[in-house]
């Protein structure tokens, strides 16, 4: 069954660990009469959270693609993880949603995970509305919940029904969108229609209002209509709330209980009548700059934003139609590698139930399997059509693990397994550090990185530890120092000679010449890994030839990658090379390659060498209740506090954290804040170690030489 681009919706659940998406999900599809009975999340059997591990732990890893079909139109329901270590789900599921529908527990108000997403609602600029959920917990409270969300969401936050007696018992809603109360039966379902009580038409009349004048105010003609008859039609009111909700000046607030399945069918009877269709929301935005209508007489483009690996089936793509039309055997081609992929089946899906169609339009989201070359953010398009969606941008990783390397080749068979789930997660990289020589595993958090071990075990039969992962340092010097060294070497036939005379000292921009030297030659180099190194030639008087300063540089680069102190990069360093010997037979690059080598060793360790460590800014956004107690951890981790701020009802802290005191914080600020917190991390500078732990590290470093 294909569905015209105007009836469809395609609609995201957004909101905090526990606040019931899943839940609403499944009530959503029984309403709809997708399913004939409904599962939850304790008897593992919901449509969403499906896999193995989202039932083991009770809570929603990966973001999950549903459908109902309700009154004429296909509702595309996404059902996403509120843990903040799975935002790349989030942020891949809001891409192709036309409509966020935000859940909030009306026991525990507005929680951290809702802010976080907000600031993905407002990127996307999604029309959104509020549902909150869990009004018949026997604690809770629907105006304190409400007056949180406005507080924190803004004054567009507008109320369109209330619990008439939430809490234990829950079973009325009055609605002021169409001034009716609704009783639900005991065990949920379809309402009984009743007039709106005497005590309650005061306020329900303020709020109707109050949603009247939301959207006349972005309609002259209906602004007219209001102003003249004091009232609009639903018909009208209907309209104007459309254009209302897809400008994002309005945020409708809603109200049930999704375990007892009371008011989620007024809910999607909302989505399908006033909620835009994606042939209502703005143009796509191009890679180039330039825009895309949805509309399926255009020639097809399909947007790739998500990608799974299924055993004996093998890569699953979801894919949005953001033009056209995608029918079975169509052949599209992908923009980034050129490479041709037949679509040869075309399913939608219900959870892990895929149910085959022959077409999919301009609008709707359908799946695939088996596509050769294309991934999550690939654009395809018909034959003939060079169009590139703008890519989907994901956070920096917040958390590092080193891989605990097992035996060869199991060590191949894991890499393999590793690419292939970063080729799945855009929010997870894998580095193969030279510096460091580990395998590292970049993540969102403690919990990203425990999903990918799971996964390599379980899935892939692969044994897999992490361990902490070793620190970048570098290495720089504080003071000057001249020193010389000769290198000299006979053997049967040529020897091996050079002697040179070095001067090392801090390097600054800017800096004057070394005093007492005739400075011929300035080489100011950038290095690869940061820093600099300024190479002078100072040799006056031909006492080493000046075709040999290229092998000089080379052996001194040479230590420089392999510091003195530890081992690590070296640094914002000026070597001045001011006298020397050569011999007319022994004289060679390698002879003074190891000679600059072994001066640049003596003389750095006479400059009062100094090792520096990476440094990060930390953001933490937590509650007023477990502020203390993440200052006080931070002051274990040698934070210096940058400074503290309220955002919306939580704390915002910011501190300078060296990364070596980083390690496992995301696990660390979980369990102080009971989940509610989050944090994100950026590389600010280097800085110098304290000289006990300094002494530490190389200590360390020196035996591990000597065990080598």
């Amino acid at each position: 069954m294909s569905f015209d681009t105007k009836n469809i919706r395609n609609v995201v659940l957004l909101g905090h660990p526990g606040s019931g998406k899943t839940t609403f999900a499944e009530t959503m599809l029984f309403e709809a009469k997708s399913i004939n009975r409904r599962g939850n999340v304790e008897d593992k059997n919901t449509v969403s959270d499906y896999t193995n591990i989202e039932q083991e732990r009770g809570n929603s890893l990966f973001s999950t693609l549903m459908h109902a079909f309700w009154k004429d139109s296909k509702i595309n329901i996404l059902d996403t993880p509120g843990f903040d270590d799975f935002v790349g789900e989030v942020i891949s599921s809001m891409k192709v949603a036309d409509t966020g529908v935000m859940l909030l527990n009306a026991k525990s108000g507005v929680e951290v995970g809702s802010e976080l997403i907000w600031e993905y609602v407002e990127r996307f600029s999604t029309p959104t509305l509020f549902v909150i959920n869990q009004v018949d917990h026997e604690k809770a409270d629907f105006e304190a919940t409400l007056e949180q969300a406005q507080a924190r969401f803004g004054n567009k936050v507008i109320p369109v029904q209330y619990p008439l007696n939430a809490g234990q018992g829950f079973d009325t809603i009055v609605d002021a969108l169409r001034m009716t109360l609704y009783v639900f039966p005991p065990d949920g379902g379809k309402p009984e229609k009743k007039p709106i009580p005497d005590s309650e038409i005061g306020r329900a009349q303020e709020m109707h209002n109050a949603l009247v004048e939301a959207a006349a105010e972005n309609d002259e003609e209906l602004m007219e209509k209001f102003f003249d008859a004091g009232s609009l039609t639903e018909q009208e009111l209907a309209m104007g709330l459309r254009i209302a909700i897809a400008n994002q000046e309005i945020y409708p607030v809603f109200c049930c209980s999704s375990v007892n399945n009371m008011g989620s069918g007024r809910i999607m009877g909302f989505i399908n009548d006033v909620c835009p269709s994606p042939a209502d929301r703005p143009a796509a935005l191009l890679e180039n700059g330039e825009t895309l209508e949805c509309d399926a007489n255009e020639s097809t483009t399909a947007f790739i934003f998500k990608t799974i690996s299924e055993p004996k089936v093998g890569n699953v793509s979801y894919f949005k139609i953001y033009s056209g039309k995608l029918k079975a055997g169509d052949e599209l081609v992908n923009s980034k590698n050129r490479g041709s992929e037949r679509f040869g089946q075309v399913f939608i899906a219900n959870g892990k139930d895929r149910e085959s169609v022959d077409e999919i339009q301009a609008g709707d989201i359908g799946v695939t399997v088996k596509l050769k070359n294309s991934h999550s953010n690939n654009t395809l398009n018909v034959k003939g059509t060079d169009r590139k969606i703008k890519e989907m941008d994901f956070p920096a990783p917040r958390i590092r693990v080193a891989v605990s390397p097992p035996s060869k080749s199991e060590m191949e068979k894991l890499i393999k397994a590793l690419h292939q789930i970063e080729e799945e997660d855009p929010t997870l990289i894998l580095e193969q550090s030279k510096t460091l020589k580990q395998t590292l595993l970049h993540g969102q958090g403690q919990l990203h990185l425990d999903l990918v071990k799971y996964r390599i075990e379980k899935v892939h039969n692969i044994s897999m530890d992490f361990i902490k992962p070793r620190i970048s340092y570098r290495e720089t010097i504080t003071k000057r120092a001249d020193t010389s060294y000769r290198h000299k070497k006979q053997t049967g036939g040529a020897g091996q000679f050079a002697e040179v005379h070095m001067r090392i000292e801090p390097y600054e921009p800017n800096m004057p010449d070394p005093e007492g030297l005739n400075v011929r030659n300035k080489d100011i180099e950038e290095l690869p890994w940061g820093g600099t190194l300024a190479f002078y030639w100072c040799i006056v008087g031909g006492s080493i030839d000046a075709k040999y300063s290229n092998a000089i540089k080379k052996g001194i680069m040479h230590k420089m990658e392999e510091g003195p102190l530890t081992g690590s990069y070296c640094q914002d360093i000026r070597v001045s090379i001011f006298d020397g010997k050569m011999h007319a037979v022994d004289s060679n690059d390698m002879a003074f390659m190891l000679a600059s080598t072994a001066a640049f060793k003596n003389a750095f360790q006479n400059s009062a060498p100094k090792l520096l460590e990476p440094i990060y800014n930390l953001e933490i956004l937590c509650s007023d209740e477990v502020m203390g107690d993440v200052m006080g951890d931070l002051q274990t981790r040698r934070a210096i506090i940058q400074g503290m701020d309220s955002d919306g009802h939580y704390q915002k802290i910011k501190a300078k954290v060296p990364l070596a005191d980083l390690y496992q914080y995301s696990s660390t600020l979980r369990s102080l804040t009971q989940g509610r917190a989050k944090f994100n991390r950026e590389f600010s500078e280097f800085s110098v170690v304290p000289f006990e732990i300094q002494q530490e590290l190389v200590k360390a470093h020196h035996e591990e030489l000597e065990e080598a």
